[in-house]
């Protein structure tokens, strides 16, 4: 770790980036040019984030092709882009340094003085980002890299002046092993990605070599209502802060959870004494798990009560995560991001309180693999909502190998509780939402692909 410093220790340092135009990619050419290193990155297509780097001098190339490679001292790639990529080859074959993105942000975090690290299988870009927007109430100008769109910030990186440096730490493919924060939060462990890993063990496994890497002294906050997570936090040996909604016996926790139109207001505890009272800006029960997540990581870092208070009130979600879209014909539409079993309970349970009538529902799963390996809890997952339509598997990275489809996953959803119907194309889905929902509604699309486009053309009062 550590070995790729050099591109911070020289002037004109050139770095290329493979898939530049990926969420994470494009947040960290930005760090990158702020730091003056001179940035040029291919994509197989122009988009906004592309458009807005090439605007801020980045040099930006639409094919992956060995004459993308020149004189750059360091070639990075995004875990998507494959080992037969001509520019990788081209690098190899040049003695150019080639990085995974994790390495890069690693090497960046370690610039770093503060540097805060959220882990965890789910919400992990809401805490960053309610950690983020207290940090910024409390003037600690932080960078942050977020992989979510956060309004606050105007996307998803923000370049600070501070050593307080904000990001997520993902476990796909042991990314967050290349990182070494001075603060790790642990949100919750639980099966997912298992197209990587083995099974539940040998995630925990690599969730305990994570917070390994924590730089000492050094800070570890965990989530003890989580089963994973607590066993974990009697195998660690260093001092470890606690949180939980449900456990009384954690630093951190709180009481007097009531619920208004599905946002929460809570009392805070801390070492079983009332710490302070809040009122999230963002609904679901889930939240207040992550608000704790905050307030313990910020007041470990010393930040002032009321910049807490204040930043946690006034953080309202970031886009995709609860999201509303708009409402036409008296229906709401709402999207979210959720993908996995647990994600989508918590989701729908949190729409559940905001919708006045009936819920609709539209799903895409994400991966055959994960749809496959999880089939079980997701049949039972839909139970909140009146009606889930069903679409078809988003592939991300995968190819259909004919095990599983979306139309299995709708008939065992049905056998919980029947209230599952399969769709396939998005004009049939809008169509359906047209002939079926009624003022006072609630539509919410989820998942992680592109099924928020349901949700644009339904507001646009189309089926096309």
């Amino acid at each position: 770790m550590g070995n790729q410093n050099f591109i911070f220790n020289k002037n004109d340092t050139k770095v290329h980036m493979v898939g530049i135009g990926g969420i994470s990619m494009s947040g960290l050419a930005e760090i990158l040019m702020h730091k003056g290193v001179k940035i040029s990155g291919s994509d197989l297509k122009e988009t906004e984030i592309t458009k807005r780097l090439g605007e801020m001098g980045a040099d930006i190339y639409y094919s992956h092709q060995a004459s993308n490679i020149t004189d750059q001292d360091l070639v990075v790639y995004t875990a998507a882009v494959s080992n037969d990529n001509p520019e990788i080859i081209e690098a190899k074959k040049r003695n150019i340094p080639v990085i995974e993105r994790a390495e890069l942000l690693g090497a960046i975090m370690d610039q770093f003085k503060n540097c805060i690290a959220v882990s965890g299988t789910h919400g992990k870009t809401t805490t960053t980002s309610m950690i983020s927007t207290v940090l910024m109430e409390a003037g600690l100008d932080p960078t942050i890299h977020v992989g979510g769109m956060l309004d606050l910030i105007g996307g998803n990186t923000r370049i600070g002046n501070s050593d307080y440096f904000v990001a997520e730490a993902c476990e796909y493919k042991n990314s967050f092993l290349k990182f070494r924060p001075s603060l790790a939060i642990v949100l919750n462990i639980e099966a997912d990605h298992l197209d990587f890993f083995k099974d539940i063990d040998s995630i925990r496994n690599s969730f305990e070599k994570f917070l390994g890497n924590v730089r000492e002294p050094g800070t570890i906050i965990l989530n003890i209502d989580d089963p994973q997570t607590k066993t974990l936090s009697k195998v660690i040996t260093r001092p470890v802060i606690t949180y939980g909604i449900n456990s009384t016996d954690a630093d951190w926790s709180c009481e007097n959870i009531t619920f208004k139109q599905g946002y929460a207001k809570v009392t805070i505890l801390y070492k079983k004494s009332r710490w302070a009272d809040l009122s999230l800006g963002v609904p679901g029960l889930h939240n207040v798990s992550n608000m704790l997540a905050a307030v313990a990581a910020c007041h470990t870092l010393g930040v002032d009560k009321s910049a807490i208070i204040n930043g946690l009130e006034k953080y309202k979600g970031t886009h995709r995560r609860l999201e509303d879209k708009g409402i036409i014909y008296g229906i709401r539409v709402m999207d979210d991001y959720a993908h996995h079993p647990t994600e989508i309970q918590a989701s729908l349970s949190a729409a559940r309180a905001l919708a006045p009538n009936r819920l609709f529902c539209v799903f895409q799963p994400h991966t055959y693999s994960r749809t496959y390996e999880l089939i079980d809890d997701f049949s039972r997952s839909f139970a909140q909502a009146d009606t889930v339509i069903v679409t078809d598997i988003y592939a991300a990275r995968e190819k259909d190998t004919g095990i599983i489809n979306s139309r299995i996953l709708s008939d065992r959803i049905n056998l919980n509780t029947s209230n599952s119907v399969y769709l396939s194309g998005f004009d049939e889905i809008v169509k359906f939402l047209q002939e079926n929902a009624s003022a006072g509604d609630l539509v919410i699309t989820m998942g992680a692909g592109d099924v928020y486009r349901v949700g644009e053309m339904f507001l646009a009062g189309s089926d096309n």
